[in-house]
């Protein structure tokens, strides 16, 4: 096993009291209001009124970018009852046509309560691989101002490969990266010396990282180890997790979701008050890495 090795951060781009006219590197992840979501959520969806208090706070905290998608339950809608229109927002679709692409659009920006998005990206890559033409309609509306960007939320790498195959260069892209996974550093440097905005999400590996090793089933038992060593090692969790993400230079936004206000306020707290993480990390498969591959 190698040891984690972090690139040294650009202090300017860390910080997360910046002057009003700056940003953080944080983005909020939304699912949770739309959706009882994460493996160590025991709380279910977010009531309205925390959703409110969240995103005042987060507004209050420089923190400007909101992550959503179609498929995160009520989250559009929830959003756009609270009033995000000073949000830079991504939402993510599913469509199997071009049309369908257009529509879901329309649809997102009627909950949303919004005649625009920050970005636009497939949900499912697989969709545009069967049909281009939702590549062409997805240009379509930035053309028309519909969206700033245009561009991919990855899961597998599988999709890496088909997106370089068909050549398209996105504005925008999300992986999932965290203190195990950095499966997809390569092609996010590849097209961030593109011009490619990065998003990393699963900061967190949806929560596993805070879960008891011993409550977890015999699916995790190669991850459990390492499990509690990291929870034995760090005073300050989700502010180290942060850090190792936070510190990368090659990711733009680190997208983080919340259950309630306690949990945003301790995650910016944390951050503030991090270190750096210094482990050996286990070599693991998509069976831990990717949470839809997970079973009870």
């Amino acid at each position: 096993m190698n040891p984690i090795v972090i690139i040294s951060p650009n202090e300017a781009l860390l910080k997360l009291h910046l002057p009003v006219s700056g940003k953080s590197k944080l983005g909020l992840g939304t699912v949770q209001f739309g959706l009882d979501y994460g493996i160590s959520n025991e709380q279910g969806k977010t009531p309205f009124q925390e959703v409110i208090d969240i995103l005042s706070f987060s507004n209050a905290h420089h923190i400007k970018v909101l992550d959503t998608a179609s498929a995160y339950g009520e989250s559009e809608s929830v959003l756009g009852r609270s009033g995000v229109k000073q949000f830079d927002i991504i939402t993510k679709f599913l469509a199997k046509s071009a049309d369908e692409c257009t529509s879901q659009m329309a649809s997102s920006l009627a909950k949303l309560n919004c005649d625009h998005v920050y970005g636009f990206l497939s949900h499912n890559i697989s969709q545009l691989i069967d049909n281009p033409s939702i590549w062409s309609a997805m240009l379509e509306l930035k053309e028309q101002g519909k969206t700033k960007k245009i561009g991919f939320s990855f899961n597998s790498l599988s999709e890496i490969e088909d997106v370089m195959k068909a050549g398209w260069i996105p504005d925008l892209i999300q992986i999932p990266f965290n203190i195990l996974d950095y499966r997809f550093m390569d092609i996010a440097k590849y097209f961030k010396a593109k011009g490619t905005e990065i998003h990393s999400r699963s900061a967190f590996l949806q929560g596993l990282f805070f879960c008891q090793p011993q409550n977890l089933s015999d699916h995790f038992k190669d991850v459990k180890p390492f499990l509690q060593e990291l929870q034995n090692y760090s005073t300050n969790l989700a502010g180290d997790l942060l850090k190792y993400c936070t510190d990368n230079p090659v990711i733009d936004k680190v997208i983080v979701g919340v259950n309630n206000l306690p949990q945003l306020k301790e995650i910016i707290v944390g951050l503030e008050n991090a270190v750096k993480l210094e482990l050996e990390c286990p070599k693991l498969g998509e069976s831990i890495l990717a949470p839809y591959n997970w079973r009870s």
